[in-house]
């Protein structure tokens, strides 16, 4: 490997087999873009650090780097002098810079020929999790007369696509979800038939021994949520927060985990129950509502998928709450209906929303997704939660969907 300044060439051999440069290429020339500039400052862009493998090699890096995949012709790097060597894995040709003139330089050279380029950018931040390049950067690139656009559909061909391998982690980790939770309401009804009361937190701490004996990992413990609690999507018991769950109430069990495996895909799911024989009829008319709500959300993704249509987050959410708007509950479904899975739990995908943000991103072949409707009031709240595969021709949920709440008692 040459060491001397200027231009050198990068090792063509890519030691993880993350990125496929000509097929980025190929989806540059379709989207009409003349290059992906990846860009990342002291792990500012994990989208960048993960897409160019600087992740799975645990590199430090400290100044800023760039990597420009034009639609045609090889790749070429910018790096700072110190850290010269940081994107040696990646094919194409690397210049190096030390002083803030140089760095000027280098982009221009850098962006010959591009007259538009994607990156980790989303006009007016409205979809978050791809809005990762400041604001500052993005003027830099304006500056010498590129036009950038969001790479939101990019990063999800090259980043929220699974493989094989990490379909198959996703479904481990959902059967064992499906297991953790079943462990929970039979020990939830077992208290309750012995008259021994349990709490909120209790629950949650059995729950977290599972995940470990079930080689799972989470960004969180899970939620277990009584009755009002309930009624806050994000609650979470706490050892200052928590309390007894009674006779005659609503419970809520949110669950998310991953196996401990590299790569591997979160699974995500969310069921209730109700700690008496019988289900009063406001809370089972309302769960029946939003799971006629969900259920209409992946009616419309396996039509779209058969069919082979072209579908956007945005449609996904608006069938999904049309249902629970039409039954009187629209106020009450304060979030959107399902978000994007991946090696992190919310990942880099299209979300399905229409409500937080308008995500315009489309369901690729090959991603995952949560379909998650709610109703929150004061004194209660329902959610379901199953997760959707996308693939090529056909979407499948990846685990059973609840129908009617769960009886605990």
């Amino acid at each position: 490997m040459r060491r001397d300044a200027g231009s050198v060439e990068c090792s063509d051999d890519l030691q993880h087999g993350l990125l496929d440069i000509a097929a980025v290429q190929r989806a540059l020339r379709e989207d009409g873009l003349d290059g992906w500039l990846l860009y990342d400052f002291h792990g500012s862009n994990p989208i960048a650090r993960r897409v160019t493998g600087l992740n799975d090699l645990a590199t430090l890096t400290t100044r800023r780097w760039y990597y420009l995949i034009p639609a045609d012709g090889p790749p070429r790097a910018l790096v700072h002098a110190i850290e010269r060597d940081r994107l040696d894995h990646l094919p194409g040709t690397k210049t190096r810079y030390a002083r803030h003139g140089e760095l000027d330089a280098g982009l221009r050279a850098l962006l010959t020929g591009c007259a538009t380029v994607a990156m980790e950018f989303s006009p007016g931040c409205a979809i978050p999790y791809v809005s990762r390049v400041d604001a500052g950067t993005v003027d830099a690139i304006r500056a010498h007369g590129v036009e950038v656009r969001s790479s939101g559909d990019l990063v999800q061909r090259f980043e929220a696509v699974w493989d094989a391998e990490a379909l198959g982690s996703h479904e481990a980790a959902s059967s064992a979800l499906y297991a953790i939770k079943d462990q929970a309401f039979d020990l939830v009804t077992q208290r309750m038939r012995g008259g021994d009361p349990v709490t909120e937190l209790e629950v949650q701490d059995a729950m977290a021994g599972w995940f470990e004996e079930a080689g799972l990992v989470s960004d969180s413990r899970p939620v277990v949520a009584a009755q009002e609690n309930a009624g806050d999507p994000h609650y979470l018991p706490t050892r200052d927060r928590h309390r007894i769950i009674g006779p005659d109430e609503v419970l809520l069990l949110d669950l998310w985990g991953k196996l401990r495996t590299p790569r591997a895909v979160y699974a995500d799911i969310t069921w209730v129950g109700y700690t008496a024989s019988t289900v009063p009829a406001r809370y089972a008319d309302a769960f029946t509502v939003i799971c006629e709500g969900r259920d209409a959300a992946v009616t419309l993704v396996q039509r779209a998928t058969r069919e082979g249509g072209e579908l956007r987050g945005w449609e996904v959410d608006r069938a999904a709450r049309d249902v629970i708007a039409a039954a009187g509950f629209g106020t009450r479904f304060v979030h959107r209906t399902g978000h994007s899975l991946g090696e992190e739990v919310h990942g880099n995908g299209v979300h399905l929303d229409d409500f937080e943000t308008h995500d315009e991103r489309r369901l690729l072949p090959g991603t995952g997704v949560t379909i998650e409707p709610g109703v929150y009031f004061e004194d209660f709240g329902l959610r379901t939660e199953i997760n959707l595969y996308v693939g090529e021709g056909s979407a499948t949920v990846t685990g059973p969907l609840q129908t009617e709440i769960r009886t605990l008692r």
